[in-house]
């Protein structure tokens, strides 16, 4: 049996936009094993999907272990530079594909405006071939046992300051939907059980969840709030209502599907605007998004 070994050890929101060139790779190699280098958190959700036959844990580019040596086919999802490539290589692949800044043969060119999802569909089709019209989202991941079904989940949470939205503010909107009935649970990391007490305000707070809880929750859930998180993109895969508070980076390059059950904040003068994702103060345009905002849009999509 032919072997493919994929890259993409990053964080949630980057493994459900890599689902579709995942759904493409699969579809394009009948037949074959595909193994996922990605943290081992995913292993649950991806086990029943379909798209890979194993998950070897692999948490950062820098211990990149257990993967299968002299594959047929290496895949780089992860990025366009030699920390992922060179991962790779050292499996000895019959062959090695990827992006780079400049093309050749068996290296794409990166374009650091493509929306994420279409960015690794187009790779695929161009170095394995197939089609890069990108699949919907939704049914590409099984849906989890429910959690709270019917709950109001607001995520406030970031990786970085830049995409994190003010916790009063985020708090005056929890209170708002509790008191205009909604169910509201407040979820984070747990090192982010300050900001989830501080939102929750006395209500339910979940810190923590392993991904197939949080994919149980968000997938049966009335509603989902959030900033530019792994969160917002959960919501996408099981077509959960969502209102996702974008900045700094455009949702031309990184939101939801265009949906009606999906509301993008992106107060933007400029559509092109590019802020720090990594940054550690808020981002100005996230900033101009205020909770008369937030509610107006939760009342559009989660009447």
């Amino acid at each position: 049996m032919s072997t493919c070994v994929v890259l993409r050890a990053i964080g949630l929101g980057d493994m459900v936009t890599g689902l579709p060139a995942l759904a493409l790779l699969r579809a394009r190699l009948p037949g074959w094993r595909v193994v996922l280098g990605a943290p081992g958190r995913f292993a649950e959700v991806l086990g029943g999907s379909g798209l890979v036959d194993a998950v070897v844990p692999v948490e950062d580019l820098a211990h990149v272990t257990g993967l299968p040596a002299r594959p047929h086919l290496a895949v780089d999802l992860h990025g366009d530079g030699p920390a992922s490539k060179d991962p790779l290589l050292a499996l000895r692949p019959d062959r090695c594909v990827g992006f780079a800044p400049t093309p050749a043969p068996d290296r794409s060119r990166w374009d650091d405006d493509e929306h994420e999802v279409d960015r690794w569909c187009r790779l695929v089709a161009e170095q394995v071939g197939g089609p890069a019209t990108p699949p919907p989202l939704p049914g590409l991941l099984p849906v989890p046992p429910p959690v709270r079904p019917g709950s109001t989940v607001v995520h406030p949470g970031a990786a970085s300051g830049s995409r994190r939205w003010p916790a009063r503010r985020w708090a005056a909107v929890a209170a708002a939907l509790r008191d205009a009935g909604h169910r509201v649970v407040v979820t984070g990391t747990a090192e982010e059980r300050s900001l989830v007490d501080e939102v929750a305000d006395g209500g339910p707070g979940l810190v923590d969840l392993s991904v197939g809880e949080l994919c149980g929750l968000v997938a049966a859930a009335h509603l989902v709030l959030s900033g530019d998180t792994g969160t917002a993109h959960v919501a996408a895969v099981f077509g959960t209502p969502s209102v996702v508070l974008s900045g700094p980076v455009s949702p031309r390059r990184w939101g939801p599907p265009v949906h009606p059950r999906h509301r993008v904040l992106w107060p933007a003068d400029d559509p092109g605007h590019r802020g720090d994702p990594h940054g550690t103060e808020v981002d100005p345009v996230l900033l101009r998004t205020s909770v008369p905002d937030v509610l107006a849009a939760a009342a559009e999509v989660a009447p």
